[in-house]
């Protein structure tokens, strides 16, 4: 069993990107510059918008942060995206999800220039990532996909399992792996909570992709030997063990499964630090391509 580093990973995409954009700047060109939009002070999402801050701060982005509190209304807020889609010196920019309920993540979404959409949530870029066109790819499927070919894990031809078919993993995720090219090539099968004789079809997969929330859920038993296991969740739960109470557990029962594993990614510290990563090598791109 080896297991897939994703700090260490990010780490070395990092310097990547660091050195390119020293090289940007050396020749004249402007700083990249990544933008995020906070509504509310939800715990998780401050916690994420901070981590992305200091990852800006590490490869030499500007970033810039707007913050609304939860009475913002929905006017407000497509203001405010208006704001960034005509500012010329932001390359890209987030709006953090999820939003109050009296606002639609839809309208605010489709709202966003495509061309700065750098989560990769707009239907414009989700339909050219289907048709294999250059495309802003969401973070976390484009994070696995880079983990995959960092590994030189073989795909072609292989049996890919994704269990969960949200629009943001695993609908994305069973997409990049059935186009053409490296890591791709892959006949993929999604479930879900509706599917029947889960436990036989995930038997079947050579690379099982994990995205449903629910911790632990993949059991050995779902696992056939020498298997890839990818495990996108991060649930928090209570813990003793800890100072803030809380750890975070992904959807795999990775204690009994990675025995069985031929490569498998840890919660945390697996695709959590790739997903920050596809977001500043998606602003990178972005700002190339102005």
């Amino acid at each position: 069993m080896q297991l897939i580093d994703g700090k260490k990973t990010s780490q070395a995409v990092k310097l990547e990107i660091a050195e390119e954009v020293k090289q940007m700047i050396s020749a004249g060109m402007k700083q990249p510059h990544l933008a995020a939009v906070l509504v509310g002070n939800d715990g998780g999402s401050e916690t994420y918008v901070a981590a992305k801050i200091k990852s800006c701060e590490e490869v030499g982005f500007a970033s810039s942060l707007i913050r609304f509190g939860n009475d913002v209304t929905e006017e407000e807020l497509l203001s405010a995206v208006k704001k960034l889609n005509e500012d010329a010196d932001v390359d890209g920019f987030i709006v953090q999800l999820p939003l109050p309920k009296h606002i639609s993540e839809e309208k605010v979404t489709e709202a966003i220039d495509p061309k700065k959409d750098v989560d990769g949530f707009h239907p414009q870029n989700l339909g050219r990532m289907i048709t294999g066109a250059d495309a802003f790819v969401s973070a976390t499927p484009q994070g696995i996909m880079e983990l995959l070919k960092r590994y030189n894990i073989e795909t072609k031809g292989k049996h890919a399992v994704i269990i969960g078919r949200s629009n943001i993993v695993g609908r994305p995720m069973s997409i990049l792996l059935s186009l053409k090219g490296h890591p791709g090539d892959a006949t993929v099968t999604v479930c879900h909570s509706r599917t029947a004789n889960l436990k036989e079809i995930c038997l079947q997969a050579d690379i099982l992709v994990a995205a449903l929330g629910i911790p632990e859920f993949l059991k050995a038993d779902m696992v056939k030997e020498g298997a890839v296991v990818i495990d996108v969740g991060t649930t928090r739960v209570p813990s003793t063990e800890t100072k803030s109470g809380w750890r975070l557990k992904g959807d795999v029962d990775f204690l009994n499964v990675s025995p069985k594993c031929s490569f498998i990614t840890p919660v945390p510290g697996g695709v959590g630090p790739m997903t920050i990563v596809s977001l500043l090598l998606n602003t990178l791109k972005a700002a190339r391509q102005k």
